[in-house]
This record gives C-alpha cells, structure tokens and sequence, in this order.
C-alpha cells in the first residue's frame, strides 16, 4: 500500500514542481507589465483599474464555481469576505502599484519576497507565537539583503526610492493581514472560492475608486498598448498563476511550493534586465543572494 502511495506521490512531482514554477514567474511578471505599462503615461489608479477589470469576470466565474452546491454565506461571512479583499487586493494591489512608479521591478520583488517574515511578525503580535533562533537569524539575513540594495538606490536615485519602498513595504503587510485573517474563512469556505469572492470584491473597490477619483473619459485616453498590457496583466499574471500554484499545492504541498516560488525573484530580476533595460549589478546580485538565502532558512526553519 505504501509502495503505491510513494508511487502516485512520485508521479505528481514533477508536474505539481512544473506547475509552482510557472506559476511563479507568471507571478513575477506583474511588476515588469506593470513598469511598461507606465511608460504610456498612465499612474496607478488607472492601471490598477483596468487590470481589475479584465479580471473580474475571471473571479466571478471562480467564485460561482466554487460555490455550486456549498452553503450560502452568513452575513458575518460576507463581512469577512470583504474584508480580506480590501486588504489583501485592494489595497495590497494598490500600493504595489504605487510604489511600482518610484523604484525597479527587481527592488519590488525582493521586497514582496518578504511576506513569509511579515506573516510571522503579525502572528506574534496578534497571538504572541513564538519565534526560534534560526527563523530570527533567517529574517536578518533576508532584511539585510533588501536594505543592501535599498540603501544603493537611495544613494543614486534620490528620496523617490525610498517612498516606492515603503509604499511596497506597506503592501507587504496588508497581504500578511489577509494571510493572517483567512485561515478560518478559508477552513468553512475553502480556498478557491474566498479567492474569487476576496478578490471580485476588490476588482469592485478599484473600479470604484477609478469612477471616484478620475473622469471616465480620461480611461479611453490611453494608448492601446495599456490596453493589452492590463489584458495580458489580469490573465497571464493574475488569474492563471493562482490557479497554477493552487494546483501546484494539491500535488506537491505547500511547503515544496512556497519554495519552488524563489524562482520570482529571479525571474523578475532576468526579465527586467532583458525587457525593461533595468540594471544588474553587484549589489543586486548580493542582495538577492541574501533576500533568497534568508526566506529559504526561514521556511526551512518554520517547518
């Protein structure tokens, strides 16, 4: 019986480690489509506008999908639903693409590669869990790596670094509060449908925001190449990685997946080189080098 469970778990490795890497660097491609997509001239509540709503119908039909033949949701469901998708995509969404606008696209991945260490602070503060040895020393080494490519910026680009950081940085904890807060949600709904409830809801919240804060005629004043930027940005690195990496996990689990994600980083860092004529240095290499480092011990150190 064992033999043919090893067998069969054998048997998704490779295509649940396939899925998680694709899933990743479709991931990580969000932050180059995005700075293209900057060059037409557009800011961030456009943008992020336009991605929500090529992604809606997308989250809609995942939610429907999930919720054939489950419970209808309680009104404290709902409440949380909402929630979780104004702080883990509407707002984590948002910030991201605000700071997008002020530093590089690998700076950005290396600071929302951080996320694990942020998820683990708030549960210390939230329910005071502990932390070992390794996971502090792991989160050093990972906070040093970013400072070190940080403080190089500063130094050369000037004070509009520093904000794009923090705006990430911000970002980065409002995607660990959702993390922290959907655990419940999460067991009694299940995974795939918060995820397209959350984040319909926060499709919802951003083409609002548009509506309030810009003239809708300001939205066809863009160039074409928006258009298909956000198109390819709500499908491509959006909609189908949480689908790849949700599959990914059914395969292979989520720890082997989260560290099969250390790929993004990489990825990004490659494809801004090679797509946006971002620099690569020695900074950013050692940088990356200790972000990468940190997050592998400290999900090593965690399990």
């Amino acid at each position: 019986m064992n033999q043919v469970q090893d067998r069969a778990s054998d048997s998704n490795l490779a295509p649940g480690l396939v899925l998680a890497v694709v899933g990743a660097i479709a991931f990580s491609g969000k932050a180059i489509i995005v700075k293209l997509a900057y060059r037409y001239g557009v800011d961030a509540v456009l943008l992020l506008m336009y991605r929500m709503l090529f992604a809606l119908p997308i989250f809609a039909l995942m939610a429907w999908w999930a919720s054939r033949g489950k419970p209808a949701l309680t009104r404290s469901d709902w409440l949380g639903v909402a929630g979780l998708g104004v702080s883990g995509y509407y707002l984590s969404s948002f910030l991201d693409f605000a700071g997008l606008q002020f530093i590089t696209a690998s700076l950005e991945r290396l600071i929302i590669y951080l996320n694990p260490t942020m998820v683990m602070l708030l549960a210390w503060l939230l329910y005071r869990k502990s932390f070992s040895r390794r996971q502090l020393a792991a989160m050093a080494v990972s906070y040093c790596g970013v400072i070190l490519v940080l403080g190089r910026e500063v130094r050369f680009e000037g004070g509009q670094v520093a904000l794009g950081a923090l705006l990430v940085f911000a970002s980065v904890i409002t995607y660990a509060i959702y993390l922290v807060y959907s655990g419940e949600l999460v067991r009694r709904l299940g995974s795939l449908r918060l995820v397209g409830l959350a984040t319909s809801f926060a499709c919802v919240c951003c083409i609002l925001q548009f509506a309030v804060l810009r003239p809708l005629d300001t939205a066809l004043a863009v160039a074409p190449q928006v258009i298909w930027l956000s198109l390819l940005n709500a499908t491509l690195c959006t909609a189908v990685p949480v689908l790849l990496v949700m599959m990914a996990i059914e395969r292979i689990g989520p720890a082997l997946a989260a560290q099969t994600g250390m790929v993004g980083p990489l990825s990004t860092i490659l494809m801004g080189v090679l797509i946006l004529g971002e620099p690569f240095t020695a900074w950013i290499g050692a940088g990356t080098v200790l972000v990468i480092a940190g997050i592998y011990m400290f999900t090593r150190a965690s399990a």
